[in-house]
């Protein structure tokens, strides 16, 4: 692990148990880093494994194999008064402001938690004092300390959120979903606020989404998940500009742009079928059975993670096959 990464994942594996002889594989065998100071962003469809990749990090979730690093510290061999100091430093945003702030508590008591849990303050009022700067950071006033969460908008419940993520000085946080819930307007405001508090204090993001277009707009690097494992990961502007994988072709090609004439004339789309359930998932290409440039191999055999470059990798039998061949 390098002195300029902060998270390291290797082998990640997060399986629940579904009936008596059936395993949802919802991370199998993922592995990616983040640099200080840089912004991962994560993709895919639908229970494709984000979030759970994003828990699995924080320690919400145990892992089944494989380990997380945060600057060289295994996260989940931690307990007690270790995991307890090392939660400080790893925190999250939740995809939904209204259902991830208690509605019976003052934003006063939700963002001071953090506070209260590790004791970062002497006094009660340094620490309002505290809690009055974190709310003015990302946008809000002192005033509102004494509200209850029904009495903002989505876009002020998730700066409510950013405020109590930010409470306890972390390094690194998982932004899961983190503007989905909110109107568009209000989505380039938090992702504005985001990029302004990152250049200020050096945090490192994995932003998960659904947007490619903040996706493209946020991140340093992004990684797509296709049913539980990475198929293509890369700095963004590589994977936007020149996408390997068949699934991150698709992906690019689904997303709407701001151009009438070009929705209008736009090819069929080349993402078609359903998605497979990931319950005991079959061998070979996750992809393969939505693929149209799938050959024999990709029934049989999962394809690895490989390097095409110095930043970018796919899991493609047909890339790696065509490059060897180059």
């Amino acid at each position: 692990m390098s002195n300029d990464t902060l998270i390291e994942v290797k082998g990640l594996k997060k399986y629940f148990k579904v009936g008596k002889n059936q395993l949802l594989k919802a991370v199998d065998d993922v592995s990616f880093s983040i640099k200080r100071g840089e912004t991962l962003g994560m993709v895919g469809e639908s229970g494709c494994g984000k979030t759970t990749v994003g828990r699995t990090i924080l320690g919400l979730y145990d892992v089944d194999g494989g380990s997380v690093l945060f600057d060289g510290v295994e996260v989940h061999a931690q307990k007690g008064k270790e995991y307890k100091a090392l939660t400080k430093q790893m925190q999250m945003i939740f995809q939904d402001p209204y259902a991830s702030l208690n509605p019976r508590k003052t934003v006063s008591a939700i963002v001071g938690e953090g506070l209260d849990i590790h004791k970062m303050y002497k006094t009660k009022a340094e620490r309002m004092e505290k809690i009055y700067n974190l709310l003015e950071l990302v946008g809000l006033n002192r005033e509102h300390a004494n509200r209850f969460p029904h009495e903002f908008s989505g876009g002020q419940r998730q700066r409510i959120g950013i405020a109590r993520a930010l409470a306890v000085e972390p390094k690194f946080i998982v932004c899961d979903e983190a503007i989905s819930a909110l109107d568009v307007s209000i989505q380039a405001q938090i992702i504005n606020l985001l990029m302004k508090l990152q250049s200020q204090y050096e945090f490192t993001y994995l932003f998960i989404a659904h947007d490619l277009t903040m996706v493209q707009h946020i991140s340093d690097s992004t990684a797509v998940m296709y049913l539980g494992t990475l198929v293509e990961t890369g700095r963004t502007e590589d994977i936007f500009s020149k996408p390997l994988h068949p699934y991150t072709k698709g992906l690019l090609a689904a997303a709407p742009e701001a151009d009438p004439d070009y929705e209008m004339s736009k090819p069929s789309p080349i993402l078609t079928g359903e998605v497979p359930s990931p319950i005991n998932p079959k061998p070979g290409c996750r992809f393969f059975g939505r693929c149209n440039v799938a050959i024999e191999i990709c029934s049989k055999e999962r394809p690895a993670l490989v390097p095409v470059d110095e930043h970018h990798l796919v899991a493609c039998h047909v890339v790696n096959t065509l490059k060897s061949e180059v």
